[in-house]
């Protein structure tokens, strides 16, 4: 199953041309990160302040196709490409209703943060991602929609 995340257009995204400046892009993308790691059960505090994780991006691939404008939905799709033990690789699709925004690949690895080495993923964690791998061709009726901003 696909999570999707839709964060709105907001004036401090775009630049004075009326577009999204590209880093705003990663910073939302960031933000449909963390919603999806809420939704599986582990937010970010709790994974950073309790559990002593963090979950940082270790590459990143974007292809941008169409702008972005203020005031425009954007959903992000995020879908499992790959689970690992100790890493994750998201397939991510942007649109603006039927119009593809930008993809990226996101790779992201599980940390001890006290020891800012790679570990495994919590086991609950790891489960959960499982059941996202292979999404991408799961129809839109059986996505998570989160309302994000």
């Amino acid at each position: 199953m696909s999570f999707v995340a839709r964060t709105p257009v907001r004036f401090a995204h775009v630049d004075p041309a009326g577009i999204v400046f590209y880093p705003r892009y990663f910073e939302m993308l960031n933000g449909a990160v963390e919603d999806w790691f809420d939704s599986m059960g582990f937010d970010f505090r709790h994974l950073h302040q309790t559990l002593g994780f963090g979950a940082p991006t270790v590459r990143l691939e974007v292809d941008f196709k169409a702008p972005s404008r203020l005031g425009d939905a954007l959903d992000f799709t995020l879908s499992v490409d790959r689970a690992s033990a100790r890493s994750c690789t998201l397939r991510v699709r942007v649109t603006c209703g039927d119009e593809v925004r930008f993809k990226a690949l996101v790779v992201l690895v599980c940390m001890d943060l006290a020891q800012a080495v790679s570990v495994p993923w919590p086991p609950a964690l790891s489960a959960a991602m499982a059941r996202h791998e292979g999404a991408a061709d799961q129809p839109a009726a059986d996505q998570a929609v989160a309302a994000a901003g």
